[in-house]
């Protein structure tokens, strides 16, 4: 298994589980209790310090009723790069396994995902998609330059990036053989 990246930002854990903690109307105790961890866990992660692994997180978000990444995912910009190794990601106390979130779909959304093989030559222009359009790129295999027009980015295999879809976008592959994984969602 490759080298963990570097764990969460607490301070992003923190301030999820107390916005979640104060929107469910649960105390400290109560909380703690229906995860099934000790109440000082709770207030050590609440306070932004302590190592919480991927199943401490888990259990807490079921215990809140929210998805694991409403605590995790970090405030998101309108274009976002996330380099191959970098995001946040926890490890499992369990197995050799770390998941790093990349994007967590809002409610109501719809999304259409795309594997898409591209050629170096000429880019793509895409025009603006529906109004609300976000899209999501993941580069598998090769090199791209993708991203809003006066924004692109130069992705490499496991580079992630995310951006409006509404607005004239591009992608241009810069090596032969480039394939990447393309989400729309539509909100």
């Amino acid at each position: 298994m490759p080298e963990t990246p570097a764990r969460l930002p607490l301070d992003w854990i923190a301030a999820s589980l107390k916005r979640e903690r104060a929107r469910a109307g649960l105390s400290l105790s109560e909380l703690a209790k229906r995860a099934g961890i000790a109440k000082s866990t709770l207030s050590q992660l609440e306070a932004a310090s302590g190592n919480p692994s991927m199943e401490t997180i888990w259990a807490l978000g079921v215990a809140l009723g929210v998805p694991f990444s409403a605590l995790v995912e970090p405030p998101v910009p309108a274009v976002r790069v996330i380099r191959a190794g970098q995001g946040p990601t926890v490890a499992s106390e369990q197995a050799p396994y770390a998941a790093t979130l990349l994007s967590a779909s809002p409610p109501g959304a719809r999304r259409d995902l795309y594997h898409l093989r591209a050629e170096p030559g000429a880019a793509r222009v895409s025009q603006p998609h529906i109004p609300g359009t976000v899209e999501h790129l993941i580069v598998s295999t090769g090199r791209v330059k993708a991203g809003p027009a006066g924004e692109l980015f130069v992705l490499e295999p496991g580079d992630y990036l995310t951006y409006r879809g509404d607005v004239p976008h591009t992608y241009e592959a810069l090596l032969p053989g480039t394939t990447f994984v393309l989400v729309m969602q539509h909100v």
